[in-house]
């Protein structure tokens, strides 16, 4: 098995998402730096990996894919990634959902809303109640739909590694651990995801220079 390039930054939430789940089914890969905000740093032919210019994008035997979706969905078919995948219909719709929520509503509002604007823009403590509702409001419906050990039941599956990167940053946040206090079983879930080796093998630089 050739071992599959990653392009992307190690701060990114969606290059870890994609890590989480090379990491998880056991597959060897290269992580090439690209930063997409240092314009230097492009490679010369990074626009014909993705054409929009953001991260990541993968190779792999010369079959080149961009978009975190399509990079995990071809890992779990092409690794034997299955497990990450459940089964049952309704745990597969679940799964599917959570990851919606996760890209369209829980990003947004919990990394941009709360971690951007509260540290990269210097705004701790004046975050808007606008802003604290949006946020409040995410995690609200992703604790409603949590289940126990993992979000949908008993195994893991890619609901897991899309949400772990956005919580991690969250609890980096001066608001991000007061705002998880309000989702217990999101917390408990957490510290479970936080020892696991994909996760650890992954952490931001951020939390490594955390306290």
């Amino acid at each position: 098995m050739t071992q599959i390039t990653l392009y992307g930054a190690p701060y990114s939430v969606y290059v870890r998402i994609a890590r989480l789940v090379l990491e998880e089914i056991g597959v060897t890969y290269e992580l090439v730096p690209v930063d997409i905000f240092t314009q230097d740093s492009l490679p010369d032919d990074y626009e014909t990996r993705h054409p929009f210019g953001k991260i990541p994008a993968s190779e792999h035997d010369g079959f080149r894919l961009f978009e975190t979706d399509a990079i995990a969905c071809y890992a779990v078919a092409a690794f034997g990634g299955e497990r990450l995948i459940p089964r049952d219909a309704r745990a597969l719709a679940r799964m599917t959902q959570i990851m919606r929520v996760v890209d369209n509503y829980a990003y947004p509002a919990l990394v941009w809303g709360v971690l951007v604007e509260e540290v990269k823009r210097s705004r701790a403590g004046q975050l808007s109640a606008e802003e604290i509702a949006r946020a409040r409001r995410a995690l609200g419906v992703l604790e409603d739909l949590a289940e126990v050990p993992f979000l949908v039941g008993a195994e893991l599956s890619l609901a897991d590694l899309w949400l772990a990167p956005v919580l991690a940053y969250l609890r980096l946040a001066p608001s991000g651990p007061a705002l998880l206090d309000s989702s217990p079983k999101l917390t408990a879930w957490q510290a479970t995801m936080a020892a696991r080796p994909s996760v650890i093998a992954t952490r931001f630089p951020k939390e490594e220079e955390a306290p």
